[in-house]
């Protein structure tokens, strides 16, 4: 058997690093593209908060809206209600026989 000369030494040894390296080259990649995924899970995660911090806000705003109609409306009928004097007046009568009837038609 002959001995292996210095450049087919030298050449294996470079095909070992060479592979060394491009196995680095794909540990880096897959490296990259996890942290590529993980930014692009972080910033779809960021818009769902965002989009459900908005619909509370919007939820909240709508029954702010209810309640204040359902005081406006209670205001209004109580200015109805209220004027039974008045109302007994225009219709010549006690205001204990004024009904609520009578109140929607005046």
């Amino acid at each position: 058997m002959s001995k292996p000369s210095l450049s087919s030494m030298a050449i294996a040894s470079k095909k070992e690093d060479l592979a060394d390296a491009k196995a680095k080259v794909v540990a880096i990649r897959k490296e990259v593209a996890d942290l590529r995924r993980m930014r692009k899970d972080m910033r779809i995660e960021a818009a769902a908060k965002r989009a459900a911090a908005k619909e509370l806000k919007s939820l909240d705003r709508a029954e702010k809206k209810a309640a204040r109609i359902a005081k406006l409306e209670s205001k209004l009928l109580a200015l109805k209600v209220g004027k039974v004097g008045s109302v007994a007046i225009k219709m010549n009568k006690r205001p204990s026989a004024c009904t609520t009837v009578y109140q929607m038609a005046a």
